[in-house]
Formats: structure tokens, C-alpha cells, sequence
């Protein structure tokens, strides 16, 4: 920003009195901060992410594209690729009308039992940090702002609000601050959001770590936005905490402005304040006295989230099947081939246009072939929409009525809608101001008797043709995250008698005031299906025998979300043994996993092939549809390790002890927890096969490097098979000799992607940071000394080494 600018900035704060300085400094809703018109400042819209951009509107009239979730991004290991998926964001925030998008998630994927792990980009600092610097980048570039989250050690769901994480400086500076710097250094991001938790008995909003280094080290000079409801005290004023989410009400208006006015908070600290936001207003377009940023014309988000997943697909086992050739007849097992769980959940979930399931990929795929789905195990844990073909409204259209009612029954609002729920996180949304909810629809269904699911914190009664069939209530658990009535409300199931095309079936809800305020979810939807779990498993194997090849998408469901941690790392429901039973049935079976995080494999050395597809957005059955018949190459590599058994997990702990988390392991976190452990995962970090082999013939680097100099490396790669293929070109170091620091056994200090024609040899220069020869000791400290530079395609898999000597700077 120019010095003409900041000064007519300036001349804008100091026109404003101090109840005016105040107000913007609190949100005017949820979604939006506070207008000032008499300086020209229009409201400036935030939107979640980062798989997709959802604007004001969280419903099916207004989609948004469903990108891939940041885990499957990282896995393509690609800067271009993550920053074209940042363009496709920035494209559809403008779209939306959004001016800031809540993301990047960088908060490293510490265990994989963390809840939110699909959000995050990688368990490794440097990885997460220049993959999220290129996503900030592309965000921007339409002159959105980014906001980098959740500063910091946010990395598991237990007692999030609460939650005190105790961590070593020495760990903060070179595992969970690492992956902050990159993007708000190097990225340029416009705001960082401040998380729930405390840090080393501090909350986030009020820590000095927002001072330091944030602001003085790394010379942020953006909007500090706190995550919504975590500034909870006048204290955090005093912090460079400079935005109040969600308004209009908080814990900073009046009470602000009499403390500055008594002399308890200095004018300086709201004025630094509104200085931030009226720059951030500046550079997204919210000030009339300045011109808008120049936009570029928008990319094809939708092309963009399908060549995103393709990227992200990793294939961490094939014995030859892959890719498929023209099979006669393949057989679709899993109700994730069917049900296509695309993004995890909690407030990164947007509702797609439209979605690409397995089972349409592969039909559109292989025209001519006989391709067949069977079920063959429930994963679904909740209720699923109702299906639009069996759903009307009152009049014969397409949806259900809603109607929304006030304490005096009066109607506020009539709407079709063509979602089975409803959600409002705003005070002033319609489901949130109403004293009752009504849906109204006809339903055909073939069964005999019909079980409907019922979602929602409140209390209900079904009529079926104005007859009373069911009532009750559903509330919150004592354990339940706050968040749950919004984003996992409590569901349960109601038998009523079988609808016929003309019977009205309608379900009246009356919300409680439980969980996190102005916000709510209420629906109605199917229930999981009570069908004999063996009887389901014989029919897949069954299928399976019959078919020429089996692919089986093993999903994890809905155990992956915002609110809550993972208990356990094997697959939902009875999956194991689905994919037992199918493999001995026919052994050209091929594992999909769609999950989000690790998952464990017990059976996969009886497979053919396994692909983890993570959660890979809407167009999910076209991508994988495309990877399984090589039309494109499985471009993904592990950006997290994977495990074999579940006590062989090095860093298992997200349940805090008498509110208090530890962070032990200290800077041993992903890869290098298991090289500490002398434990062999199932997938090392960084492992992924193609359709292609590569040999790595040598990595070159300077004999001897400056302490605090960066250095460049190149690496020499020949595609030895007969397609062209991509690889990923991954540096590792080591101490050659004994070190005086707790070092890693090995950490990653560069990478670089390659492609390569058949039997072509590249060569891919491999930027090495000073940094990565660093660790901190009240300051960054080189230790000098002999260092093994190791080159591959694993943590593990490394045939190429070069010994450099870093030398104390004279």
C-alpha cells in the first residue's frame, strides 16, 4: 500500500468519533462487519471455506463449487495446482459477493485422530507452509482477502473452546508457528484468524503471540479476526486483536468505549484497529473513495476442482490391474459409490450444484459395460436427505413447503424448498427467529413401513394427512460440542404409516435455545437402513463373483467433521469385512478410500489396488473414473503417514487432562514421530505410485553452504516406463555426526514435481531454505556441521545422497 493511501486512511480515522471507531470493530452479523456510510465504507462479507466458497446463503439456492478438501489438494505436492485451487476460490468468493474467505486451515495434522485433519493441509510444517502460501496467493489475486487459521496449535476438536495447549517454544516456533510464516511472510495473506484455544494459559485472542512474532517478526500488517465467539473478554482489546466475530453483539462495544474513555485501554489500541480495517477495506473494494482492485477474469472452478482431484488421487498399491483396460462388466460396491461423501463436515460444508458419484463416473466411463452397485455395508450414523424424486410439495411440486412461525402463529414465511433441511447461522435468519418450523411434503416411498428421520434441537410432532402419528424432543448431550445445533444436530427416526403419492405428511418443530447462539439445523430425511448386515455382504460378494473387476469405495462418513475427534481409525460399520469378503470373491478388486484422514487397511495385501481418492469434491466419480482408466496419472503423493495398526501411532493424545493438552512429543510430529519410534507405518510420508517407474539418478548440491544461506539443489529423474507420468522429487536431511540439538531423525527440506515423457531425463532444481538447517533457541541458531542431504519419493524410499558441510558465517 502507498504512503498516499495510508494517509487518506489516516484522515478517515481521525474524522471518526470514537463510538464510530468502536462499531466497526464488532461485526454487524454473522457474516458481515459494520458499514460506516459518512466515510463511504460499505459492509464487507466473510465467507467459510476452503472447499468451497458459501457466501450468506447456507442452502441449495445458492451452490457453490465443491473443490477438493485441502488434504487431497496437498497431496498433489504441486504449488501451480494448490494455487490454481486458490484462484478458483478467489473467482467464486466474487461471485458470491464475499470479500474475505475464511481460509486457508493450517493447523498441522498432529495425530490423525483430529477431527478436522481433512481440513488441514499436511502433518509437515515446511509443506503446509509453502503449499498454503500458493492458496493464499491464488485467493487474492481477485482481490479477496485470505484468512489463515487458526492461530495456533488449533489442531484437535476435544474441548476446543476451552482447551489449554501446552506447548515448548522451541515446538511453536518450528512445527505450528512454521506453517503460519510462509503465508503471511512470503503470501502476503490480508488476515489471520485467532483460535479458541489457549496457549500456554493464554487464549489465543489474548496472547502475546499475536504480538510476537506475528506482528513484530514477521511484520503483519493485516486484520487479526478472532474465530467466531472466541473473544469473550474486554482484555483481548488490549491484544493486536482487531476484529469481533460474529455481531452485532460481543464482549468490546459500550464497554469499550467507557473503558478507553476512563483510561483503562489506550485510544492508540482502537485506532491501530481501525487503521487495519479500513486497509483491508481498501484492498478488497469496501471504500467508495478508492478504487476497486483489478480483477482477472474468472477460471472454470468447475474444471478446476475436477483436475484438483485427479492431482490429489494417491494409489498406494497396485499389483498391474490399474489402470483398467475395457472391462465387460465391473461391480460398484459401497454406499459411498452411491452416496458420494465429496467434503468433511462442520462450517466448511457448502452444497454443491451438482455431484459426480462413482457409480455416474464409471457408467459414463464405460458405456458398454455392465456396471452394477450393491450397498454391502451402512455407514450412514445420521439421516439422509430425502431423495428428490420420491419428495413434493403440497401442490405437486418439486421439494417440500416450509413454513416459518412466530410465538403468536403468525406466518413469516412461506418457501419451497428442494433441501430436506433447513440452517440458519445468523440472529436474523427465518429458522432462527421462528418459534415453530413447519415442513410440509408428499412422500412416495415402497415400502412398507415407512421410518422418517427427524433432525433438529428441538421438540416435534408428525401428522400424516392432519392425523398425529409422532412426537418428542431431541436436545444436546452434556458433551456435545456447542456447535452440534448447527452442524451435527441429534436425529432419531419415527415410524409412520406408508405415504401414498397423495398423502401430506407434515412435521412441526419447535427449536430449543441449546448449544451456540443463531444457529440451527432442522430437518427431515431417511434413517439408516435396518437391513441384515451378512445378508448385505453376501449380496456385494455375490456381485463381486459375477463381475470381471469390483471396485469397492470404502468411505469413512461421517466420523470426520468440526466438533469432534475421531475415537478410532478403522473404517465405519462392517467395511472390513465387506472388503474381505468381496477380495475372496474376486481378487481384481480395487479399494477406493474416500476418507479424509488415515484410515486403517487390514486387508490390504489381499487387493489388487488401493486408491485413496480423500474427500475429492464434486466431481468425484468423473476424476476417479478418469484415474482407474488411465486416462490421467494418480498425480498424488502421502502428505501424511499413514498407519498399519492403531497402537503403533506415535502422537495418538487430542483428549485433554483437566483441561489441559500436552504437546510431548515436543518438534517430533508426523514422519518424523514414526522415525523417533522405530515403527514402520503401512504408507510412509510422501509414497504414492503411478502408472509409470522413475529412477532417481543422482542429487547435486554445494560442497559447503553458509549458515543462514539458502541453497538450491537439482535432482536428476528418467522415466523409465512406457507413458508419460509425474513424480515428486523430495529432499530429506540429516546430521552426519551426533548433534548437540533433539533433532529429527530426518526432515523434509525440499521438493519439486516432475513430468516426464517416456523414457525422458529431467532434471528439477529443489529449493533448501537457510531455515531448514535451524532450530530455535531464543532465536534461530544454525548448527554447523556435515549434513546428509537425501533425495526419493519417500520419507523412506530415498536412493540418492550428498553430504554438505554448513559453515559458521565469518
Amino acid at each position: 500500500m502507498d504512503d498516499e493511501t495510508r494517509t487518506h486512511l489516516r484522515t478517515l480515522r481521525e474524522s471518526l468519533s470514537l463510538d464510530e471507531k468502536v462499531r466497526l470493530l464488532t461485526g454487524q452479523d454473522s457474516w458481515s462487519t459494520a458499514p460506516l456510510p459518512s466515510v463511504g465504507l460499505r459492509s464487507m462479507v466473510l465467507s467459510d471455506g476452503p472447499a468451497g466458497v458459501r457466501g450468506q446463503l447456507w442452502d441449495e439456492r445458492s451452490p457453490s463449487v465443491n473443490f477438493p478438501s485441502p488434504t487431497a489438494v496437498a497431496a498433489s505436492w504441486d504449488r501451480d495446482m494448490v494455487e490454481r485451487v486458490g484462484r478458483g476460490l478467489g473467482g467464486e468468493a466474487v461471485r458470491k459477493g464475499a470479500d474475505v474467505v475464511l481460509a486457508p486451515t493450517i493447523n498441522i495434522q498432529r495425530t490423525p485422530y483430529g477431527g478436522r485433519h481433512f481440513e488441514a493441509f499436511s502433518e509437515d510444517p515446511l509443506l503446509t507452509s509453502e503449499l498454503a502460501t500458493c492458496y493464499v496467493r491464488g485467493i487474492q489475486a481477485f482481490g479477496v482477502g485470505a484468512t489463515v487459521k487458526h492461530y495456533v496449535a488449533n489442531d484437535s476438536e476435544t474441548e476446543r473452546f476451552t482447551v489449554d495447549v501446552r506447548v515448548a517454544d522451541r515446538t511453536l516456533r518450528e512445527v505450528y508457528l512454521a506453517a503460519f510464516e510462509g503465508p503471511v511472510v512470503d503470501g502476503g495473506c490480508l488476515l489471520v484468524m485467532s483460535a479458541y484455544n489457549s496457549v500456554n494459559g493464554r487464549t489465543a485472542s489474548e496472547n502475546d503471540l499475536l504480538t510476537t512474532p506475528l506482528n513484530d517478526e514477521w511484520g503483519f500488517d493485516g486484520v487479526v479476526v478472532s474465530d467466531w465467539t472466541a473473544v469473550r473478554t474486554l482484555e483481548s482489546a488490549r491484544h493486536p486483536q482487531d476484529l469481533v466475530m460474529p455481531g452485532p453483539d460481543g464482549p468490546w462495544g459500550a464497554e469499550l468505549v467507557r473503558a478507553v474513555d476512563d483510561g483503562r485501554i489506550p485510544v492508540e489500541a482502537v485506532d491501530r484497529k481501525v487503521d487495519r480495517l479500513l486497509a483491508l477495506a481498501a484492498r478488497v473494494g469496501a471504500l467508495e473513495s478508492l478504487p476497486a482492485p483489478t480483477r482477472p477474469a474468472a477460471d472454470d472452478a468447475h474444471a478446476t476442482a475436477h483436475a484438483a482431484s485427479v492431482a490429489g488421487t494417491v494409489l498406494l498399491h497396485n499389483d498391474g490391474l490399474l489402470p483398467l483396460a475395457s472391462p465387460r462388466s465391473i461391480a460398484l460396491v459401497g454406499e459411498g459409490a452411491r452416496v458420494a461423501r465429496t467434503q468433511g463436515g462442520g462450517s466448511a460444508t457448502v452444497i454443491p450444484p451438482s455431484v459426480s458419484t462413482p457409480v455416474d463416473g464409471l457408467a459414463r466411463r464405460w458405456p458398454d459395460a455392465d456396471v452394477t452397485w450393491s450397498l454391502g455395508a451402512v455407514v450412514q450414523r445420521g439421516v439422509a436427505d430425502l431423495p428428490d424424486e420420491d419428495v413434493t410439495t403440497p401442490d405437486g411440486d418439486p421439494g417440500m413447503t416450509v413454513r416459518y412461525l412466530d410465538a403468536d402463529g403468525t406466518v413469516t414465511l412461506e418457501e419451497d424448498r428442494r433441501a430436506s433441511r433447513v440452517v440458519g447461522f445468523a440472529w436474523d435468519s427465518p429458522v432462527v427467529q421462528a418459534d415453530r418450523v413447519e415442513m410440509s411434503f408428499r412422500w412416495r416411498t415402497d415400502d412398507a413401513v415407512t421410518r422418517l428421520g427427524i433432525v433438529g434441537v428441538a421438540g416435534y410432532t408428525v401428522t400424516v394427512d392432519g392425523v398425529e402419528v409422532a412426537t418428542g424432543e431431541q436436545h444436546l448431550r452434556p458433551d456435545d460440542d456447542p456447535a452440534a445445533t448447527v452442524l451435527h444436530p441429534p436425529s432419531e427416526s419415527v415410524e409412520i404409516p406408508t405415504p401414498a403419492p397423495h398423502t401430506l405428511v407434515t412435521v412441526t418443530f419447535r427449536p430449543f435455545a441449546e448449544g451456540i447462539p443463531d444457529a440451527l439445523t432442522l430437518g427431515v430425511g431417511v434413517p439408516p437402513t435396518t437391513r441384515d448386515a451378512d445378508a448385505l455382504i453376501a449380496e456385494a460378494a455375490d456381485a463381486a463373483a459375477a463381475a470381471e473387476v469390483v471396485v469397492v469405495v470404502s468411505t469413512s462418513g461421517e466420523v470426520e467433521s468440526e466438533g469432534f475427534d475421531r475415537a478410532s481409525l478403522s473404517l465405519p460399520g462392517r467395511q472390513d469385512d465387506l472388503v474381505r469378503a468381496v477380495a475372496a470373491a474376486n481378487p481384481r478388486t480395487v479399494v477406493v478410500v474416500n476418507s479424509g484422514a488415515p484410515v486403517l487397511l487390514p486387508w490390504r495385501d489381499d487387493v489388487a489396488a488401493v486408491l485413496v481418492s480423500w474427500f475429492p469434491g464434486q466431481a468425484f466419480g468423473d476424476a476417479l473414473a478418469e484415474v482407474l482408466g488411465g486416462d490421467a496419472e494418480p498425480g498424488g503423493r502421502l502428505p501424511v503417514t499413514w498407519p498399519d495398526v492403531e497402537d503403533e501411532v506415535p502422537v495418538s493424545d487430542t483428549r485433554p487432562v483437566d483441561g489441559v493438552l500436552e504437546y510431548a512429543e515436543g518438534v517430533h510430529v508426523g514422519s518424523r514421530a514414526w522415525l523417533r519410534a522405530g515403527v514402520a507405518p503401512a504408507y510412509p510420508f510422501g509414497h504414492g505410485l503411478g502408472y509409470t517407474s522413475w529412477r532417481l539418478d543422482h542429487v547435486d548440491a554445494p560442497a559447503t553452504l553458509t549458515a543462514g544461506d539458502d541453497a538450491v539443489l537439482r535432482v536428476g529423474l528418467t522415466n523409465q516406463g512406457d507413458r508419460a507420468g509425474k513424480t515428486v522429487a523430495q529432499v530429506y536431511l540429516e546430521r552426519a555426526t551426533p548433534s548437540e540439538v533433539d533433532r529429527p531423525v530426518r526432515w523434509l527440506g525440499g521438493f519439486a514435481t516432475a513430468t516426464a515423457a517416456p523414457g525422458e531425463t529431467v532434471v528439477v532444481d529443489v529449493p533448501v531454505a537457510a531455515r531448514a538447517f535451524q532450530h530455535w533457541d531464543d532465536g534461530w541458531r544454525t548448527e554447523p556441521g556435515t549434513y546428509v542431504v537425501r533425495a526419493g519419493f519417500s520419507v523412506e524410499d530415498l536412493p540418492a545422497e550428498v553430504d554438505l558441510s554448513v559453515e559458521t558465517a565469518r
